[in-house]
């Protein structure tokens, strides 16, 4: 529970971790739901099998990971997921141990990695390969002419396929579309990320002190999410006094000093890989904001409680926008880049533009529905203000409207 100070947890109990509630039959009925997600996409596109490299894709649709942020920019994994057939795992070297017990997998192969990195000149021999390994599996399970999904490849890998006779279609937007619509067990295993992402939050409140740097602060949060079983966080996005503004400036060794605004942007991979995304904005030191620092945080917090109100099934992006919380011209410049985002395993579609020219811009319709989770954004600073302040909410639409699934707390006495 929160206190009247804030505290959460209550200090003298942070130095034990918290207890993971998720069971063991939550988290199977998740990884089920997830591949079946898959297997109505591919269906609906008449596609015969995606071919997944990104590694948060192949976490959704198979529950398995390693190495989850090198395989980022190595090519050394991949998966093929049948609408009607087998997952097929190609793995990388001497790994296939690290999957015992998933029964999502029907078959695991060794993966042939023809990068530059890992082929060096006998690249394009491998290339060859590969795609001849991968055709064999698609012929094998769905006939030779298949039409194959891609979530991402090099170029020469599309045009090996394509000459094997493979028709291919893009997948990206597929893996989005299934991974929006989230579970009952799905929002157990991120409300767990969500808790252990706010154990983290409070030890960076706990520790804040003038005299810090930036990035000694921004390690209690990594220390919190590491020691519960989280994976990683995506950004560094931490930064106090003038490089508050503009934003989307990183942790650093910067020391903080005693009255100035400190906001942070959580960004956390954790337990299971889903995503706590949360942003915050305190003094360093805990002391009475200045009366700028107040109205900065006051209309932050009114922006996003008023574009949560407004969240509720069948509400298009249009809809929604449209009634959006008016943005002070003196705040319009450093707006921040989009309104909402979608939240799963990490930020997901969609992501709406601010409404006027950037709508013109790159604004798209859509329908919010139930059990998607979404994030509501601010950002509120002059163009060559001073300060600036970040704020960020993660909630669920519900059938009436959306519930907030953080509860860390906002700083309501600067309101």
């Amino acid at each position: 529970m929160f206190d009247n100070k804030n505290r959460y947890p209550a200090a003298e109990a942070a130095a034990q971790p918290l207890r993971n509630p998720v069971s063991v039959e939550t988290h199977r009925a998740a990884r089920g739901y997830r591949l079946q997600r898959v297997r109505q996409q591919l269906k609906a596109a008449d596609c015969a099998a995606i071919l997944l490299y990104d590694p948060v894709n192949i976490r959704y649709a198979t529950d398995t990971s390693n190495m989850q942020v090198w395989t980022l920019h190595n090519y050394a994994r991949y998966a093929l997921v049948f609408a009607e057939g087998p997952v097929v795992l190609f793995e990388f070297h001497n790994c296939e141990h690290l999957h015992e017990g998933n029964e999502l997998l029907d078959e695991i192969r060794p993966a042939i990695n023809w990068s530059y990195f890992g082929a060096g000149s006998r690249s394009g021999e491998k290339a060859v390969a590969w795609a001849d390994d991968l055709r064999a599996v698609l012929r094998r399970h769905a006939g030779a002419k298949a039409r194959l999904a891609v979530d991402r490849a090099n170029l020469e890998g599309l045009d090996l396929l394509r000459e094997g006779g493979l028709t291919l279609v893009e997948g990206h937007s597929l893996m989005e579309q299934a991974r929006r619509i989230k579970s009952a067990e799905e929002l157990e295993l991120m409300r767990w990320t969500i808790a252990v992402c706010e154990r983290g939050i409070q030890r960076m409140h706990d520790e804040l002190c003038s005299g810090m740097t930036e990035n000694q602060l921004w390690a209690w949060l990594h220390y919190e999410n590491v020691r519960h079983g989280g994976e990683w966080i995506e950004t560094r996005l931490l930064a106090s006094g003038p490089r508050t503004n503009p934003w989307m400036q990183e942790a650093c060794e910067r020391v903080m000093h005693e009255g100035e605004i400190l906001c942070f942007d959580t960004d956390l991979i954790g337990p299971y890989g889903y995503c706590a995304d949360i942003s915050r904005a305190w003094t360093v030191g805990h002391v009475a904001p200045t009366a700028e620092q107040r109205k900065l945080y006051r209309l932050a917090h009114e922006q996003v409680q008023h574009n949560m109100a407004l969240l509720r099934p069948g509400l298009t992006h249009r809809e929604f926008t449209e009634r959006s919380w008016d943005i002070p011209p003196a705040y319009w410049h450093n707006r921040y880049c989009c309104t909402v985002h979608g939240v799963g395993l990490i930020d997901e579609y969609p992501a709406l533009a601010h409404k006027g020219a950037d709508w013109a811009g790159s604004g798209y319709d859509g329908v919010f529905e139930e059990h998607m989770v979404l994030c509501v954004e601010s950002y509120i600073g002059e163009q060559g203000g001073r300060e600036g302040i970040k704020l960020e909410q993660q909630v669920l639409i519900t059938r009436d409207g959306c519930e907030a699934l953080s509860r860390y707390p906002w700083q309501t006495d600067w309101l």
